[in-house]
């Protein structure tokens, strides 16, 4: 599959090597560092796409990530290697899948730690709350078109199934019972920065991430009181941007 144009690929790959604050106490990068990766990588393809043809100026943001599995651990030390590649597109999104090897630098092994597949939206730089539209991309055999769309179709009706089961809030209680729901709940509290928000002044669909995984890993530890890591993340769903603190 290629762009409309030839400068602009439909792939790209970042790298990056994992440092001690990346990971746990037992040396396993974080599942929210590899995920706010993830999003970064399909940020800059889909944006990058979405700026290929004349036009008004935008920039891509995440609106849904499907499901990803943790497939294997990374650890301090090696590489990750973040391929993203667009495979379709609608009117109004863009469909970036994305792998995610990682690199032993003694010994030159490679694994394959997660795939996912996200989901960009493209926001007018003059107007955050404008859509823009989404240059079309060349598919180099019918049947990708038409996989994409039933992909795109089940996607949509996906969120609008999910979004009136998020309503619900379980409230703390005082005094929980051991290994009840209550007894695990926790809540983070992150008070948004320059350096979590792109040039519009809201956050970064990967750093929402990040944080939605910190809080679910201390719910997990507190539960089992044992180490613990992320083993897949179900579909998440953006409907509204966080926006930057006022000065």
């Amino acid at each position: 599959m290629s762009g409309p144009a030839a400068e602009t690929p439909s792939a790209i790959q970042i790298c990056r090597i994992m440092r001690p604050d990346d990971a746990n106490v037992a040396g396993n990068v974080h599942g929210g560092t590899i995920l706010k990766m993830i999003e970064e990588a399909g940020a800059i393809i889909s944006t990058r796409h979405c700026n290929s043809q004349n036009g008004e100026c935008c920039v891509a943001v995440l609106a849904q990530v499907e499901r990803t599995d943790f497939l294997s651990p990374m650890c301090i030390g090696e590489v990750a290697h973040v391929s993203a590649e667009i495979t379709y597109t609608s009117k109004h999104s863009v469909e970036v899948q994305v792998h995610v090897m990682s690199e032993n630098i003694l010994t030159g092994t490679k694994k394959l730690t997660n795939k996912a597949t996200l989901w960009y939206v493209p926001l007018s730089l003059k107007n955050v709350d404008k859509v823009l539209e989404v240059p079309p991309v060349v598919y180099s055999r019918q049947e990708q078109e038409e996989e994409g769309r039933k992909r795109y179709e089940a996607q949509k009706l996906e969120r609008m199934e999910t979004t009136w089961r998020n309503g619900d809030i379980v409230q703390p209680v005082l005094n929980p019972e051991p290994n009840t729901v209550s007894y695990s709940q926790s809540s983070l509290i992150h008070l948004v920065g320059p350096s979590d928000c792109t040039l519009h002044g809201f956050v970064h669909g990967g750093v929402t991430m990040k944080l939605m995984d910190e809080v679910a890993g201390i719910v997990a530890a507190r539960h089992c009181k044992t180490n613990i890591v992320t083993a897949s993340v179900d579909a998440i769903n953006f409907y509204d941007k966080i926006r930057k603190a006022r000065d």
